[in-house]
C-alpha cells in the first residue's frame, strides 16, 4: 500500500501561483509514477501531469508552459508548480501513484480556487 497526503492548495486570482506538495509513504518501491490529476465540479478526472521513475514527464496540453511537475525521491515528495492560473484550473486536485501491475493509490485531493 502506498499512503499520500497532498498540501498547498488554496484561493489565488488569476494570473497567480500555487504549489502542491505530495508526500508518499508506505510501499515507496513499488511506485513507477507519480502525478496529479483533477476534477472540477461536473466534469471528470483528468490527469494533468506525472512524472515516472525515469524523469520522463507528461503534461495534459491546457497547463503545458504554465505547470512543472518535479519529484525529490529522498523526501519521497512530488510537487506541482502552477503558475499562471486561470479561472478553468478550479477543481479539486489529487496526488496519484501508479504501482507496478498497474494498481493506483490516491491522496485525499485539496481544493484549487482561481478566482477571476
Amino acid at each position: 500500500q502506498v499512503q499520500l497526503v497532498e498540501s498547498g492548495g488554496g484561493l489565488v486570482q488569476a494570473g497567480g501561483s500555487l504549489r502542491l506538495s505530495c508526500a508518499a509513504s508506505g510501499s515507496i518501491l513499488s511506485i513507477n509514477a507519480l502525478g496529479w490529476y483533477r476534477q472540477a465540479p461536473g466534469k471528470q478526472r483528468e490527469l494533468v501531469a506525472n512524472i515516472f521513475n525515469s524523469g520522463n514527464t507528461y503534461y495534459v496540453d491546457s497547463v503545458k508552459g504554465r505547470f512543472t511537475i518535479s519529484r525529490d525521491n529522498a523526501k519521497n515528495k512530488v510537487y506541482l508548480q502552477m503558475n499562471s492560473l486561470k479561472p478553468e484550473d478550479t477543481a479539486v486536485y489529487y496526488c496519484h501513484a501508479l504501482r507496478v501491475g498497474g494498481m493506483s493509490s490516491w491522496g485525499q485531493g485539496t481544493q484549487v480556487t482561481v478566482s477571476s
